[in-house]
């Protein structure tokens, strides 16, 4: 299996051809758990967000637990950083949703 390391993966660029379901939960792992990167819920929702809107179930359960450990105005700030990713960064993303 293919590995790569992204410094700041909020800034990468994702090809079309790699951008799918399991490419955003793991970065939303990353963002979630500090792996490589430090802990940022907001991050971290924003890629489970996208994973779950591109078929992943396990995203949809993770999601929800970081929410609960998240304010209302972090939650909106995920949610409109995914709906940002998806117009604006990826057609893949944009053509599963």
């Amino acid at each position: 299996m293919a590995r790569f390391d992204i410094s700041d993966c909020a800034h990468a660029a994702i090809g079309a051809t790699t951008a799918d379901a399991d490419t955003f939960f793991d970065l939303g792992m990353m963002y979630s758990t500090g792996r490589s990167v430090p802990v940022d819920y907001v991050t971290a929702h924003k890629w489970f967000n996208l994973a779950a809107a591109n078929g992943n179930k396990e995203a949809i359960r993770l999601r929800r637990e970081i929410a609960a450990e998240m304010t209302a105005d972090e939650i909106a700030a995920a949610q409109r950083a995914a709906r940002d990713w998806m117009r604006t960064d990826k057609p893949t993303a944009r053509a599963a949703a």
